[in-house]
């Protein structure tokens, strides 16, 4: 009985022990997997998988992380109607975010380029993601990002595209 007593509460008070803040400080690589929907002029758009990688440097505040990252998304989608294709989409992006114990949710502005067949344009990209790690070295990671691009397509139409990518970061 008194060892059942001992285990419970090594259990109650290994439950109750706070969550240490991540310390996100420092750079980091990696590599993405996502999808990408684009709505162009005219009923044009289309959807496609996409590979990416980024490379950025986050600063921990406390429960403030501050960092910047670049990052391409190689893509092959079709926008349909003659209007051409979206070949992939390169960002300059800041992030801010906020330290919840063992996650960071962040919000992130920047520029973004497109380069499809018709023509390229930047446009503004913001969004939001969170970050999760997993051990000293592993952050996996989900983001949501727009933009808006004007000129992209042959008929000279704005194209509004949505990225989800899935994110498998290492720090060095």
């Amino acid at each position: 009985m008194k060892r059942l007593l001992v285990i419970s509460l090594s259990l109650a008070t290994s439950l109750a022990t706070p969550v240490l803040p991540e310390d996100w400080t420092g750079a980091y690589a990696g590599f993405s997997f996502g999808y990408a929907d684009a709505d162009g002029p005219d009923g044009s758009g289309g959807d496609d998988f996409g590979l990416g990688a980024h490379i950025g440097y986050d600063r921990d505040f406390g429960n403030f992380v501050l960092g910047g990252e670049l990052e391409y998304n190689h893509l092959s989608l079709s926008l349909g109607d003659g209007e051409g294709t979206l070949d992939g989409i390169a960002s300059v992006k800041l992030r801010g975010g906020y330290d919840f114990g063992s996650a960071l949710g962040y919000v992130v502005v920047g520029a973004a380029r497109a380069d499809a067949s018709a023509d390229n344009d930047t446009a503004a990209v913001y969004g939001i993601g969170v970050a999760y790690p997993i051990g000293d070295r592993l952050i996996i990671s989900g983001e949501a990002l727009r933009q808006e691009f004007d000129d992209v397509t042959r008929s000279n139409g704005t194209l509004d595209t949505n990225v989800f990518n899935l994110r498998t970061s290492f720090r060095f």
